[in-house]
């Protein structure tokens, strides 16, 4: 096969492998209704299929990079995938216990090949770092935000059920899969960079920087999905249209996660660019204090489009800041898990403040809080540098 096939093959796959990130989440939270009456479980129980896969990516966001070492990032990748459909398949089959254990394997499955991709294209196409990095950030974000749309329709509309709904996603799984076939060969030009030993990233203070970059924007953007609608709605706006906002900030950020990778790896320092946006952020949350439906839409269009470079910038510093690739993977390990560990306390946090204070505007400061450890971790972090 020639080198451009292979590239060719290489790009399918890692499209491929993105969509299948966050569908399988992503799905859950419109059909948790259906899930609540079929098994007779509590709100509270159903919360917590989110906040498991949350916590499954932060356990194993740790071993991923080791996993990756041991089978090389293709079969690593591979296996994750493979996890992933078993879980997907495994919590529609029967009740309770299937549900939450298939629920875990799905988050396993996610993170092993979410931690590693990002290692896995800089070493087999490092003069392609820019255009990978956006497709795999826009390939998680657009079918999560096609996931969420289509899930009840499908159970509803198609007759499928929740769980007929939940399952319909095993066939981009399995298509991504044999796609991924070819990636399973050893790859000579990757082999010497991965003899090289890691740096001990939990000890450098710029893989913190990143780290916290990457935490400041997961709380952000995590709080905004979970309590956007519902402070829309105490506003008084419908629930429609609170659901429309929140899928307009959702799409509109594809501009921010498919373009700011291109940019970035064209510039030497990365913090003007995080400087901006977190300006853009400042400025978008501000403009939520104003109770002006028009003026709301505005604001999302900053913040959306803010978040999606936000991703996009978070991925390209892991790559940029480290240089041998098992420090990459080492890197991914760390910043997702802390990402994700953040991601889940973030609205929690804002939760409590509510049920204390029962007042809109804190969770406005809370993001407008954010967006300043955002910048103040980001400008370090976007520094030319590496991990010594």
């Amino acid at each position: 096969m020639s080198k451009s096939s292979n590239q060719t093959l290489l790009i399918l796959g890692v499209i491929l492998i993105s969509i299948n990130l966050r569908t399988s989440i992503a799905s859950v939270g419109p059909l948790i209704p259906f899930i609540r009456e079929d098994l007779g479980i509590s709100n509270g129980l159903a919360g917590f299929l989110t906040t498991l896969s949350l916590i499954t990516f932060a356990i194993f966001s740790l071993f991923a990079p080791s996993i990756g070492k041991k089978l090389g990032h293709g079969k690593a990748i591979f296996l994750g995938i493979l996890i992933l459909s078993i879980g997907l398949i495994l919590r529609v089959l029967g009740g309770i216990s299937l549900l939450f254990i298939g629920t875990a394997l799905t988050g396993i499955g996610i993170v092993t090949a979410n931690v590693l991709m990002i290692p896995f294209f800089k070493a087999r196409l490092p003069e392609k770092i820019g255009l990978m990095t956006a497709l795999l950030s826009t390939g998680m974000s657009l079918f999560a935000a096609i996931a969420s749309g289509i899930s009840v329709p499908l159970a509803v509309d198609l007759g499928l059920g929740w769980r007929g709904s939940l399952a319909s996603w095993i066939v981009l799984m399995v298509l991504a899969l044999v796609v991924w076939i070819p990636q399973l060969r050893p790859h000579s030009s990757g082999f010497q960079a991965e003899l090289l030993p890691a740096k001990n990233v939990w000890k450098s203070k710029l893989a913190w920087q990143v780290t916290l970059f990457m935490g400041a924007q997961s709380v952000m953007y995590f709080t905004m999905v979970t309590w956007l609608p519902d402070m829309l709605i105490a506003r008084g706006m419908s629930p429609v249209n609170a659901g429309i906002a929140l899928s307009y900030m959702q799409l509109i950020s594809l501009i921010g996660t498919f373009f700011a990778p291109n940019l970035l790896i064209r510039l030497r320092h990365q913090s003007g660019v995080i400087l901006i946006v977190g300006i853009g952020y400042f400025v978008g949350y501000s403009a939520l204090f104003v109770h002006q439906e028009l003026v709301t839409f505005a604001a999302l269009t900053i913040i959306g489009i803010g978040s999606g470079a936000s991703l996009s910038i978070a991925y390209t510093l892991i790559s940029l800041r480290s240089a041998e690739d098992l420090t990459t993977a080492k890197l991914s390990g760390m910043v997702q898990s802390a990402g994700y560990v953040l991601a889940a306390l973030g609205p929690l946090v804002f939760g409590i403040s509510l049920d204390l204070f029962d007042n809109w505007n804190i969770l406005i400061w809370f993001l407008l809080a954010m967006s300043v450890q955002f910048v103040a971790f980001g400008l370090p972090a976007g520094r030319d540098k590496k991990i010594m």
